[in-house]
Parts: structure tokens; sequence; C-alpha cells
């Protein structure tokens, strides 16, 4: 078998190349040998059958990787969707590889007496994936489950598109900009009519909702962006939601939730609802508590609004926070320059973890964007990453991290990519924050890389718990210490310390109101799919009178635009789930320095590096020295900013 130090990276073509063939090549020709080893896996030696699993599926995996990723990332059209008919191919045939007896009885036979714990937890959660697949029901039913299977793929994709593709504008007046960033203003210049055009793209949406203070304009950009996909999306995700639950009864259970609970921490569909309703008590009065302190600073400006809304929450946060804790968002700002926070962010990991970044120049790729960084551990290449910040038409218009090539040990090495959505110049702290986050699951991915079985590789943990080392990341971009080592102004001033408190103050304020919000995507998630309203616009506006305390505007999908509805399907639960766990984390940290010896590294290895080679509660518990609990969390949910 091939050393890891003789890996090479994925070959990857130039912006200009012709990636349609390589797609074919890559792709379609994992998925040709992939078939090719599905036929001969019934006459496999029983003894060598469960390798012979993990190679077919380490070559799905690779085809599954690139196709989702180039689907999202691609600037030309046609090549996104020649990635996307691969995804829908690749689908199929692991629909039909799972639905397939002969390979469930070869997998069946593998004899188990001297598997070591890894691979026979590896036979066993296939033997899993293959009893929920259908596999031991009649032809009829597995026939059905296969078209159920197509079906949900292209209307999933169909989701997604019709959010990525639905790039609408508002123009507002330029007074309209008055407020806003001296250098974000210069980016949003006046046309020959006097009016600025603004997208519902990230970087434009989000400056302008904090600092406008045109009411009128505000509401009108955020109207355009709960619009999204609206109103094709409304069709695609009713018969999502109804394709989803004739499959998950098709197979015995009662509903979609139910059905992909059982493989997460939470375990059943009604937990869900329960864990939801239990956050919202908790976070009620916190949340009643700042809402109305929004709601008397507005009404210091204008007294006859009405109620905190989904387009003057954000303003008036702002207003408060730079009021009564002293924190300018314009002034924090001009300490986080794109470029140095990239950097910074690099620094940070490195000597958190023992990582080591070197920088790929001219590394091809999909855009002239994306930066290349071969990432080392203690001499050891563990793999590379690319980084894609910034917008650009028909580009994922969130932020996520996807997987370009699965790591396995002596196989191939791990890669991934952080897509994101950030300025090119100064970034809100928001923004930094997100970034950790994401990068989080990018080290997730590659410290995760060296596993012999490919489904334990990466970020394959449970996924109501995969959220919390990115989570947990996040701390270090509220430290002081860690950000004066990047944060600096134009003179090269670090932020001052006392800043970074007022910041972390300020924060906290609203936390309550946020954790209802999250409360509300949750209830949509999981209510949907239990659900299936006739009419899911009014539900929509029945759950988020029930759940968040910041008002809807009226006329507005925001369901349509809600592209966690494919992802995370019923389970939009897990993040906050993942946050309770994100909490007891880091009380393992010497929370006075960040980087002191120990935690950092035992963290690493014992969460991070292990992947899903264990089960989620089983990692925490080997690094907590205990099962994890919800103190952490509950301490900080209430505790008032002043307290902090």
């Amino acid at each position: 078998m091939t050393g890891p130090e003789q890996l090479q990276p994925l070959s990857l073509p130039a912006a200009d190349d012709d990636w349609a063939a390589w797609l074919d090549e890559r792709c379609r020709g994992s998925l040709a040998r992939a078939r090719a080893m599905r036929a001969t896996l019934v006459d496999v030696d029983p003894a060598d059958v469960l390798a012979a699993w993990n190679d077919l599926h380490v070559e799905l995996a690779n085809a599954f990787s690139v196709a989702g990723l180039i689907a999202q990332v691609h600037p030309d059209k046609a090549i996104r969707e020649l990635a996307e008919q691969v995804e829908v191919e690749a689908n199929r045939f692991h629909t039909e590889l799972m639905l397939d007896p002969g390979a469930f009885a070869a997998l069946s036979a593998a004899p188990t007496e001297h598997l070591d714990p890894a691979a026979r937890r590896a036979l066993d959660k296939s033997l899993r994936d293959f009893r929920r697949a259908g596999v031991d029901r009649d032809e009829v039913t597995r026939a059905k489950l296969r078209d159920l299977n197509e079906r949900g793929v292209e209307l999933g994709q169909a989701f997604s598109r019709g959010i990525r593709d639905d790039n609408r504008t508002t123009t507002v007046a330029a007074s309209a900009l008055e407020g806003l960033p001296a250098d974000w203003v210069a980016d949003h210049p006046a046309g020959d009519d006097g009016r600025v055009t603004l997208t519902t793209d990230y970087p434009d949406t989000v400056p302008f909702m904090t600092f406008s203070q045109d009411a009128a304009a505000r509401r009108a950009v955020m109207t355009s962006f709960l619009n999204g996909g609206w109103p094709q999306n409304d069709k695609v995700l009713a018969e999502l939601l109804a394709v989803r639950h004739e499959h998950a009864q098709l197979l015995g259970y009662s509903d979609w939730a139910d059905f992909d609970a059982e493989v997460k921490m939470i375990g059943r569909g009604a937990a869900i609802a329960e864990f939801i309703d239990s956050i919202a008590a908790d976070s009620l009065a916190a949340g009643q508590r700042d809402i109305a302190v929004l709601l008397e600073r507005a009404r210091r400006d204008d007294p006859a609004v009405e109620a905190i809304d989904v387009a003057n929450w954000r303003h008036y946060a702002e207003v408060v926070r730079r009021e009564h804790f002293d924190v300018d968002a314009q002034e924090v700002r001009r300490y986080f320059d794109f470029t140095k926070v990239r950097q910074g962010l690099l620094d940070v990991t490195g000597r958190l973890f023992g990582l080591e970044y070197a920088e790929v120049p001219g590394a091809p790729s999909w855009h002239g964007d994306v930066t290349a960084y071969d990432v080392s551990l203690g001499g050891e290449v563990l793999g590379r990453i690319r980084l894609d910040l910034h917008p650009r038409d028909g580009k994922y218009n969130h932020a996520a991290q996807f997987d370009l090539v699965p790591g396995v040990r002596g196989v191939q090495l791990a890669e991934g990519v952080l897509v994101c959505n950030f300025p090119r110049g100064l970034m809100e702290h928001d923004d930094v924050v997100t970034l950790f986050h994401e990068f989080g699951h990018l080290v997730h991915h590659v410290l995760a890389g060296r596993h012999d079985w490919v489904r334990f590789s990466g970020v394959a943990t449970e996924w109501d718990f995969v959220e919390a080392p990115s989570q947990m990341l996040e701390e270090w971009a509220w430290d002081a210490d860690v950000l004066a080592s990047f944060a600096t102004d134009e003179a090269g001033t670090p932020i001052p310390a006392d800043l970074v408190a007022r910041m972390r103050a300020g924060e906290e304020f609203g936390k309550g109101f946020l954790a209802r919000t999250q409360m509300f995507y949750a209830a949509i998630s999981y209510r949907l799919h239990v659900e299936r309203p006739d009419d899911i616009t009014s539900r929509v506006l029945e759950l988020h009178d029930a759940y968040n305390l910041i008002k809807p505007i009226p006329d507005t999908h925001f369901h349509t635009g809600f592209g966690h509805l494919e992802g995370y399907s019923s389970a939009y639960y897990t993040y906050m789930w993942s946050q309770v766990i994100a909490k007891d984390l880091f009380s393992a940290f010497d929370q006075d320095d960040l980087f002191a010896d120990g935690p950092a590294q035992r963290y690493r290895d014992t969460v991070l590096a292990a992947g899903g080679s264990k089960d989620a509660a089983d990692l925490v518990a080997d690094f907590l020295g205990r099962p994890y609990n919800a103190d952490a969390f509950r301490a900080w949910l209430e505790a008032s900013p002043e307290e902090k």
C-alpha cells in the first residue's frame, strides 16, 4: 500500500480548461469503477468482502464529492448543470446498490470473529444502511423506493437551484446609503437616475440592513431577500415534503422526521419537537427583555413603530450596541481587512492544532479567486484545502465547507473547500466569526482523513453533532489576545482589548430572541416534514408567531429561500443541539489562555481526528472525561450581558 508521504493531491483543470471532460473522467470514471466492483461483489471471498465494499465506497464518495462541489461553484452554468446530472447518476447508482439483495447477502456473509472494532463498526453501520434503504422489502416496494429516491434528489437540486439562480435586486435612493461605511458606499455608486442597485447577496444585504437609516428602503431590501425562490420553490418544496413522507412510510416509519432522526444523537422524531420547545422556553425571558429594549429604542426614532420585525431588528440591535455598549460596527470593521483575517485564521488554527499551511501558488482551480494550501501535521501532509471566499453570479450564496476528496489512509489525501461570500475589503466581525466557524469544518475534514474506512472520514459523525466543533472554534474569534494577533487598522494598531470586551457584551445582547429565531427555523424544518400543510406560507407564519419574537413582513415567503430545508431536511434543530455541546466542550479550555498546552491537542486527537469512528457522545466523553450536559449552555443563556 502506498505510504501517505507519497500521495498527491487531486489534479484539477485550470479555470479555462475543459471541465466537462474532466468531470466525465473523474466522476463518471469513479462511478464506472464502482459499478464494476458491485458486479463482482458476490464473487469476492467473504473474508475480503468488507474491504471490497470500502473500495467501492471510496469511488462513490469521490464522484459525489466533486459533483456536489462543482454544481455549486463553477462559473459556467453548463458545467454546474453537468455536475448536477452526475449527482443524479451517482444517487441512482447508490440507491440501486443499497436495494441490491445480492450485495446485502455478500456483505452479511462477512466473518466477524477477527474484525477489529473499527471494521466491525463499519460493517454494522453498512448493514444498517441496507435495512434503512429497504433492501429486505419486496421487489415492488424496492422499485417504488428507487423512484422516490431519484425524485427526491431531483427536487432537492431544483430547490437549491431556485435559490441560487434567483438573482433579485432592489433599487434604493442614494440617500438611503446614509450611515453606511464609506468604502461600502464607494462600491455601490448611484446610476444616472440617482438610485443604487442592491443584490440579495450577503455583502450587500447585511451591511445595508445594519446601517441604513432609511426604514422604508430597509423594508424593500428585506422583502426582496425574503422572497428568494418565490413562487417556484413553493411547489417544489410541497412535492419534496410529500416524496420524503411517502419514502419514510414505505420503510415503516411514521414520518420523515422519525426516519431521519434514527441515525442522529436525538434518536427519534418526537424528541425534536421536545427539544425545540425546551430551548424556546429557556430563552423566552431573555428574548422578551431584549426585544423590549429594541422596541423602546425604535420608538424614540418613530413613535409609530409597532413592533420589532425582520426589517428593523438588525438596525436597532446595532444602534443599541453602539449606544448601550459603546460598540460601533463601523469602528470595529476597520480592524478586519479580509487579507489579514484570512492569514490570521491560518495562523490561529495552525498554532492551536499544530498545523502547518503551505500556500500552493497558481494551483489550478475553477476560478481565479480560489487559493490553495497544503496542510501538514508533524511533518506529515494531511491534504489540501481551497478557499473560495467571494461572491459571484451562479455561486452558492451562503457559507459552507464542501468535500473535494475524502481522505483514506494510504489511498488518497483529504481535500476540502471553503465556499463563502465575503467582501474583498473590510469585513464585519460577524463575517469573521462565520469564517472561523466554517473553517472548523474544514479542519475537521482534513484531520479526520486518515482512517482506513471511508465512512469514518472527515465530518462523518452524527448530523446533530457536526456543528459543535465549528461553533466552539467561534470562541477564538471573540478572544482579545487572539484578535490582536491579526486584527489591526491601517496603521497596524491592534484592536483594543476593551473594544473586544464591549463587542462581546454587545453580542450577548439579543441571544435570547436569536435563540427563539433559531427555534423558529427548527420548527419550520420539523413541522413542515411532519404536517405537510397545503398552505405552507400560512403555516410558516403560524410558526413565526409561535416561536420568533421578531415579527415577519407581510407578503414574504421565507421558506422558499430557506436552503437548509434541502440539506438539513427535518433536522435544522441540530444547529442548536450542537451549540449546547459546543458550550460544554469549550468549558474544558483555559478561558484566560486559549492556546494553553493540553486541551487543544487532546481535543484535536480525541474528537476531530476521530471522525466517525465512534458515536459523538463517546467522542465528547473521551475529551471531557464525562458525558456532556447542558449546564454551560444554560449558564450562558441566562447570564445578562452586564454579568459578562
